[in-house]
């Protein structure tokens, strides 16, 4: 796959991340957790059921679900039970993506302002950003869970630009889903996406963004030739 032409020429005042699929592969680890809690309670997770939830903020998320497979619990314990069996996870099995150190370490370097605007909750984001040691270069992180709505809806992306004090159109938005790219492009940002494979074909984003690369070295590569006027 080729990298589309990104267009970092100045109108970028600032850059927002998702952080699932995109910063980290921890999608990987979403999709085992999501199928056990599902398993224990005699359902098979179908890639077709996950294809309908990925990028949902967990609200959304479970309701989807108990509609589905009929569960029981309520979604307040439902997502309970699914942060903690996921932060037990991320010493062992969350790992950087391709990338994501360089670029996170390149924008802190140009002093580009940034910020992380998630469908997980915040304890995640946090345990997360802490495990990647990126503390002291993300203070701002932005849950959906915070918002009236979460993505595709814009709200967590338009919080990420006023907490930035930057206008939405002035910011790039990094997604990998197809939930998330709708929701930066709601907001009004320019969105790159970079496809987790593990769910999302470069394809599909064709009528949301043109621009899709496949991997966040590309991103890094387009960003850095913009700087330089090339």
């Amino acid at each position: 796959m080729t990298a589309a032409k990104g267009r970092f020429d100045g109108s970028f005042s600032a850059i927002v991340f998702d952080m699932d699929g995109l910063l980290v592969n921890s999608e990987v680890v979403w999709h085992q957790v999501e199928a056990e809690m599902l398993a224990v309670r005699g359902h098979i997770y179908t890639d077709d059921v996950r294809a309908q939830v990925i990028g949902l903020r967990l609200d959304a998320f479970f309701e989807k679900l108990k509609t589905f497979y009929n569960l029981a619990e309520s979604i307040e314990a439902l997502s309970a039970e699914l942060v903690e069996r996921f932060i037990s996870r991320i010493p062992a099995q969350v790992e950087v993506q391709p990338g994501a150190h360089e670029i996170v370490n390149w924008v802190a370097a140009q002093a580009i302002p940034t910020a992380i605007a998630s469908s997980s909750p915040t304890a995640i984001i946090d345990a997360t950003v802490a495990h990647m040691g990126w503390d002291d270069i993300f203070a701002i992180r932005c849950s959906a869970d915070d918002d009236a709505l979460g993505k595709p809806a814009p709200d967590v992306y338009l919080r990420a630009a006023r907490l930035l004090h930057v206008e939405p159109q002035n910011c790039l938005a990094l997604e990998d889903s197809l939930t998330g790219a709708r929701a930066a492009v709601a907001a009004g940002m320019t969105c790159f996406a970079v496809p987790d494979a593990t769910h999302t074909a470069a394809a599909a984003f064709a009528e949301i963004t043109p621009y899709v690369y496949p991997n966040l070295h590309a991103v890094l590569v387009d960003l850095q030739r913009q700087m330089d006027g090339e």
